[in-house]
């Protein structure tokens, strides 16, 4: 019984697995923390271990391990927005047609709702009747990142389980194991989040671009770097990623050389975004992105 193929969050590990040893269980949980930090890992490991037929849990063996792994679980309901807005009073009927019924497979029932703070508040007051009077085989877990988004009813309801985001060595870890190209940079912009580490991995050749142009600032012309920064001009859906980056670059080297242009670019970089998000014209924002902070790294160059 373990979380082993889990990275991070180890105290999270343990009290979930002593939980269940000395099967010291409430009907309710929340699990809160930045989306794609493995919440949702945490919550389905936990249910295959709460709903497997043998003493050691998890076994991988019994039919309920088994079915589980297949996605063919009866005794296991996976709830989520079906449109990516919202979670409907609808939905919480079916879950509540759902966990009137006894377990099929196993001697327990999970049901997990994904982002439910996407719950109408119409859903959340039908799900406060069953958190109210749960039945004995069941257990309900709420993924969410924004509890502020939950009626308080719920949330009393609920035992609260805090997650906190990865640290850099262990995004570093994740993305050994699995190939994954991450200079320290790159891991800045995940905020602990392992779903954002992964969406990075087909855009590696993009940031590397910008680890180069950043460096070319103090050396090149700035013909040259307005010829070289097609990342920045193409970039246009992604333009606010791109220029955080860049900030990342330029704070990391602001803490080891105290250097007052790191500070004035940044300044340049927060100036731009807000321009972009005034729908100012996309080149000349850019355009002048990168004038202005090559006049910063060139001191000698007389600036009106």
């Amino acid at each position: 019984m373990n979380f082993r193929n889990i990275i991070g969050n180890d105290a999270i590990k343990q009290l979930l697995t002593n939980s269940i040893r000395s099967n010291n269980l409430v009907h309710s949980y929340l699990f809160v923390g930045t989306d794609g930090i493995g919440k949702s890992l945490f919550a389905k490991e936990f249910s295959k271990m709460f709903l497997c037929l043998e003493d050691n849990k998890a076994c991988n063996t019994c039919s309920s391990c088994i079915k589980f792994e297949s996605n063919n679980h009866p005794d296991f309901i996976f709830v989520d927005s079906e449109d990516g807005k919202s979670i409907k009073i609808g939905q919480i009927r079916l879950l509540q047609e759902n966990i009137s019924e006894k377990p099929i497979v196993s001697s327990k029932k999970v049901y997990i709702i994904n982002n439910s703070d996407l719950m109408t508040v119409e859903a959340q007051n039908c799900l406060l009747k069953t958190l109210e009077e749960p039945p004995e085989y069941a257990i309900i877990i709420l993924l969410l990142s924004n509890e502020s988004k939950l009626l308080n009813t719920i949330k009393s309801r609920c035992t609260k389980i805090a997650f906190k985001n990865l640290s850099d060595e262990e995004l570093l870890e994740y993305a050994r194991r699995n190939n994954i190209y991450a200079n320290p940079n790159l891991l800045s912009t995940c905020n602990g989040s392992i779903s954002k580490l992964i969406s990075l991995k087909d855009e590696i050749e993009l940031y590397k671009s910008l680890d180069t142009l950043a460096n070319d600032f103090s050396t090149k012309d700035i013909i040259d770097l307005w010829n070289e920064a097609d990342v920045l001009y193409q970039s246009k859906e992604k333009i606010v990623d791109l220029l955080d980056y860049f900030n990342i670059i330029f704070l990391k080297k602001l803490r080891t050389s105290k250097e007052e242009k790191y500070i004035n670019s940044i300044k340049i970089v927060e100036t731009t975004k807000k321009r972009l998000s005034s729908n100012a014209n996309y080149d000349m924002c850019i355009d002048n992105l990168l004038l202005k902070i090559w006049e910063e790294f060139h001191e000698g160059y007389n600036r009106s």
